[in-house]
């Protein structure tokens, strides 16, 4: 029985601990500072509580990073102590992973693409550093589908920061231009073009805001990291920048 400790469980991070648990491993979390909602999550997914990140720490062998974008350097630092492997699964700039590469000795960094893993073949664990293949084992047999890439930290964040550079990228510019439409007060004949010419397009606005209304919040700092990770090589950080702004804004709204 391997003993991982997890920051913090989500509703990604406490499906990610589920499927660990499942496959008879021992999850720890942290109650302090954590939301009502959070401790029914931990407990809906079997985690065990352990009160403080130093005795999360102590007990255990790995430490997963499951958290919003913004947050996870203040994670990574406040398990600074922690002599295990460090696995940051967050949505961040390839730069972000290496800072916190450089915070823990044994780093392996990781980017997830899907849904939370509910149901096999859903869900990748992309991972990088000199761990990743040890950190993928820990996930054979269960929902998690863990790839390693490479053996240095942050190409698994760079592959999510390009994936969901798309996948919710255009989905941003997809809510920006319907607002343009809606506000000129030819929304009515865009979604009439978009019947003939462009007959998903609808619906995939429809999709974009259901989500952006749900997660927006969360997708905020994303962003802000993937406009980092392209200015970074040279590359206009301005789409995701906006993007961010998008998701700003539907979130005020929700």
């Amino acid at each position: 029985m391997t003993v991982v400790g997890l920051l913090h469980p989500g509703e990604m991070g406490a499906a990610v601990g589920a499927v660990l648990r499942e496959r008879g491993e021992t999850v720890l979390w942290v109650s302090a500072g954590r939301s009502a909602a959070t401790a029914e999550r931990a407990r809906a997914a079997g985690l065990e509580d352990v009160g403080n990140v130093a005795k999360l720490c102590r007990r255990s062998e790995f430490v997963l990073s499951v958290c919003p974008p913004h947050a996870a350097i203040d994670v990574a630092g406040a398990a600074r102590d922690f002599e295990g492997i460090y696995i940051d699964a967050n949505a961040i700039a390839p730069e972000t992973a290496r800072s916190i590469a450089g915070m823990h000795e044994r780093f392996v960094d990781g980017g997830i693409v899907g849904p939370p893993p509910l149901n096999p073949g859903t869900t990748r664990l992309y991972l990088s550093g000199a761990d990743a293949e040890r950190v993928a084992r820990l996930f054979e047999g269960t929902n998690v589908d863990a790839r390693p890439i490479s053996g240095e930290p942050g190409a698994a964040s760079a592959l999510k920061a390009a994936y969901a550079g798309w996948t919710k990228g255009s989905a941003a510019l997809l809510l920006a231009v319907r607002a343009l439409a809606r506000a000129e007060g030819v929304e009515h004949t865009l979604l009439a073009e978009w019947q003939r010419s462009l007959p998903d397009a609808e619906e995939q606005s429809r999709s974009a805001a259901r989500s952006a209304q749900a997660k927006g919040w969360r997708w905020i700092g994303e962003m802000n990291e993937i406009g980092r990770a392209m200015a970074a090589q040279d590359l206009p950080d301005g789409f995701h920048e906006a993007a961010a702004e998008i998701f700003r804004r539907v979130s005020e709204e929700s």
